[in-house]
């Protein structure tokens, strides 16, 4: 009989830090396993619970300030123009989240940014696609704040010129492109900002891209939206399809038409009036 997954395999598995075969190799033993399913599931509720309980910019700001004394967590906003995708500095880079989740106790989390900056966590709630076992791939956004960086959930509310920093979880996707649509049918690359192939994903949990953004006044709405596959793939196609979907009045929740074997996840933001 196959031995039990060890809980710190099961959380690599979560966080998405596996691979994809070796990812696939550990769902296998989970079916095999007796409740190792529940196991998965036991994880990401606790994770959730986790991170309602210790809020990330917080925790982030706390240890950054043991750390080098320093208080505030980001630089005034640059003052150029707003456009959808006006460079600014990124708000972190990578996040090395350690959950000590075994059911039924949970531990804390321990937040390390390398460049002391609040970063992405791990929230493993993903929007539209969805796999049968384990995570599927998803993107996060936070949002600039006088102190500290906000984890915005799908769906929020957002407002022209505020500073936007998207990251992204690959879960086991080995290459991806990430644009957003817009209100006024704009369409804008971010990850590659350039080139004519997908971007080959890290794979370490939550990834920032390199450039945070400035929101335009492009009414309705802002919609992400991270386009997943195993092997490399082109990137025209994706912004083609983006480009037919942005012109349709349901523009912010029609599904991109795709060719086969690229899988999507979307995140969006609104803009009342």
């Amino acid at each position: 009989m196959e031995r039990r997954v060890p809980d710190w395999l099961l959380e690599k598995l979560a966080l998405g830090e596996l691979g994809r075969d070796e990812a696939a190799g550990v769902r296998r033993r989970l079916e095999a396993e007796d409740g190792g399913e529940a196991r998965l599931k036991s994880l990401h509720a606790s994770n959730r619970e986790l991170l309602e309980r210790y809020p990330a910019a917080p925790m982030a700001r706390a240890i950054r300030q043991k750390v080098d004394g320093r208080r505030g967590a980001f630089a005034p906003a640059s003052s150029a123009p707003a456009r959808s995708a006006s460079r600014q500095p990124a708000f972190g880079r990578r996040l090395v989240l350690g959950v000590a989740a075994a059911a039924p106790v949970a531990l804390a989390a321990v937040l390390l940014i390398a460049d002391g900056s609040p970063a992405p966590i791990v929230d493993p709630r993903g929007p539209e696609t969805t796999r049968s076992k384990g995570l599927s791939p998803l993107l996060q956004v936070h949002r600039q704040g006088a102190e500290a960086a906000e984890l915005l959930a799908d769906g929020a509310d957002v407002r022209a010129h505020e500073i936007l920093q998207l990251s992204y979880i690959a879960a086991g996707s080995a290459y991806g492109v990430i644009l957003s649509i817009d209100g006024s049918a704009s369409v804008t690359r971010h990850l590659p900002e350039a080139g004519e192939a997908a971007s080959l994903l890290e794979s370490s949990g939550a990834v920032a891209l390199p450039h945070a953004f400035e929101l335009d006044d492009a009414p309705g709405f802002e919609r992400f939206v991270f386009v997943t596959a195993p092997e490399p793939f082109a990137v025209e196609p994706v912004i083609a399809a983006a480009r037919r979907v942005a012109s349709d009045p349901a523009a912010d929740r029609v599904p991109l038409a795709l060719p086969a074997g690229l899988e999507q996840a979307s995140f969006l933001v609104r803009k009342p009036r």
